[in-house]
């Protein structure tokens, strides 16, 4: 299969659907493209909301949804089958480095360059906590399989793990030197 071609800018993040059909792609250029597998081709028009990189991008657990996170400051929710923006969640409070899902859908986890990991309702756009601790921006999020952790990692060199319920450091920063 040749590569897959589109984008006008860098590609920053990529996910692959949940059963491996379709891959989403967020790049510099400020666009979502989404791509069947199988094809090597678009399956929609590019999606074009944000106005500057898009840093994250990832599926739902259950493919009906995407997340994306850019320099624009904004968090926004789509329908990965139609294209349209369900919602866009505010308060990031700078650019958004990282999203995540969690393991059943209902949440999200972001990172951004304010030092902060945010958990929000994905049905909502309601902001449900703030984790604090970073002392540099937080360039990565995930949720562990079983959704009752939070992973995080900045370039202050520590990795950190939260309680999703608490929002309480679970341990100590693991120091990375």
């Amino acid at each position: 299969m040749k590569p897959l071609k589109g984008h006008i800018g860098g590609i920053l993040s990529i996910g692959l659907s949940p059963d491996g059909s379709r891959l989403v792609s967020g790049s510099m250029d400020a666009t979502i493209r989404i791509w069947d597998t199988r094809l090597g081709e678009e399956t929609m028009k590019p999606f074009r909301e944000h106005t500057d990189y898009i840093r994250s991008v990832s599926f739902s657990p259950d493919g009906t949804h995407i997340v994306s996170g850019s320099d624009d400051n904004t968090i926004k929710i789509w329908d990965a089958l139609t294209g349209k923006r369900i919602l866009e969640l505010k308060g990031s409070y700078g650019p958004v480095l990282s999203v995540c899902f969690s393991p059943d859908g209902t949440r999200i986890v972001s990172g951004s360059t304010n030092m902060t990991a945010r958990l929000w309702d994905a049905r909502t756009g309601r902001e449900i906590m703030k984790l604090l601790g970073h002392t540099n921006h937080v360039s990565s999020v995930s949720f562990s399989p079983d959704g009752t952790r939070i992973v995080s990692c900045s370039p202050d060199n520590t990795i950190q793990i939260w309680d999703v319920q608490t929002g309480h450091r679970i341990m100590n920063p693991v120091w990375t030197y």
